[in-house]
């Protein structure tokens, strides 16, 4: 009975103190969850206010942030500018990852076996179907690759994940971009549907022959073997800050209607193919103004505190001038008391 009334008396004179505190509501992307879980829970320890982020999918973030069931939705798949204005919705990006390609083959170690855009393609059109085929073999010449058949792995539920990966094989393969395309949710040729990176991640590991796509903090944390790639400048590289860093380097956010950037098949030699930025998505008129601010004020917090914990998790945190600038926009664009 005490907590109904402490709820009413909240709600009564509108403001939000300690004891009336209430956890920030997000939901959307897998891709992100790593460092949103950790920043919530230091956050949590730090101030009294936590965060309740639901996992559930960019698509399913874009559609509960149009319900207004959540003060902000989460997406890897960037809203255009005029979604965003016929929304009346503000954009932004938190922060920068890796997406890579996970293998359960035996043997097989972290960065041993090396692929391309256009292999990955053959493998996800169900061209190439065993993992010894003469094409892997001819990147891999090293690398002993058994006779065993490839099960395809990927998301089925609407994924900023999927719209990033299929948006790299849509540029690595002319097939793949007339056949399939770019999307959050695509009609994948064959193999098995899971829900969330999480899914990907466990799915593959009790899979043998299993080939599937996640944020790079989930292979690690998983403990997955992940493949190193042949970039757009024709060179092996491997998933790691460096690499996540130099795909972001030309990436001009100031000229980015909405901040909406795509940041796969990036030119440069240390260039990570597959990397990716992660969105939040708020209300300019938000029908909960204190809860508003208090998610703008966890961001902020993020922004200024979080870039020891994101690169512990491969995480890139933004610039500080991408920053100024989402600050600026929060400021003019946002409504706050």
């Amino acid at each position: 009975m005490f907590f109904k009334l402490l709820i009413a008396a909240c709600a009564l004179i509108g403001v939000a103190g300690a004891a009336c505190a209430a956890d920030i509501s997000g939901a959307g992307a897998t891709f992100p969850f790593p460092i949103y879980a950790k920043w919530g829970d230091t956050y949590k320890k730090e101030t009294g206010n936590g965060l309740n982020y639901e996992s559930i999918g960019s698509a399913a973030g874009i559609k509960e942030i149009r319900a207004k069931t959540v003060t902000f939705g989460a997406t890897d798949a960037p809203l255009t500018a005029e979604e965003l204005e016929k929304d009346g919705l503000a954009q932004w990006p938190m922060v920068i990852g890796g997406i890579v390609i996970v293998v359960n083959i035996p043997g097989v170690k972290p960065g041993d076996l090396v692929l391309d855009g256009q292999t990955v393609s053959d493998i996800y059109l169900g061209k190439i179907i065993k993992w010894n085929d003469p094409t892997i073999k001819k990147l891999n010449p090293k690398v002993d690759l058994p006779d065993l058949a490839i099960t395809v792995i990927h998301r089925a539920d609407g994924s900023g994940t999927t719209f990033n990966f299929t948006n790299y094989l849509s540029k690595a393969s002319p097939e793949w971009k007339s056949k399939i395309g770019e999307a959050t949710i695509v009609d994948w040729p064959l193999g098995i549907g899971v829900q969330g990176n999480h899914g990907v991640a466990d799915n593959l590991a009790t899979t043998l022959g299993a080939i599937g796509y996640v944020e790079f903090a989930y292979a690690v944390q998983n403990k997955l073997s992940y493949a190193s790639m042949i970039n757009k400048a024709g060179r092996t590289v491997a998933p790691t800050m460096e690499s996540f860093q130099a795909a972001a380097a030309n990436a001009d956010w100031a000229e980015a209607p909405g901040f909406s950037l795509i940041l796969s098949d990036q030119p440069g030699d240390k260039s990570w193919p597959m990397t990716a930025a992660t969105y939040i998505l708020m209300y300019k008129k938000p029908v909960n103004v204190p809860a508003s601010n208090d998610a703008l004020q966890f961001f902020k917090w993020a922004y200024e505190n979080g870039d020891k914990m994101a690169k512990e998790l491969d995480y890139i945190l933004m610039p500080s001038t991408v920053v100024g600038m989402v600050e600026k926009m929060w400021a003019s664009d946002i409504e706050q008391r």
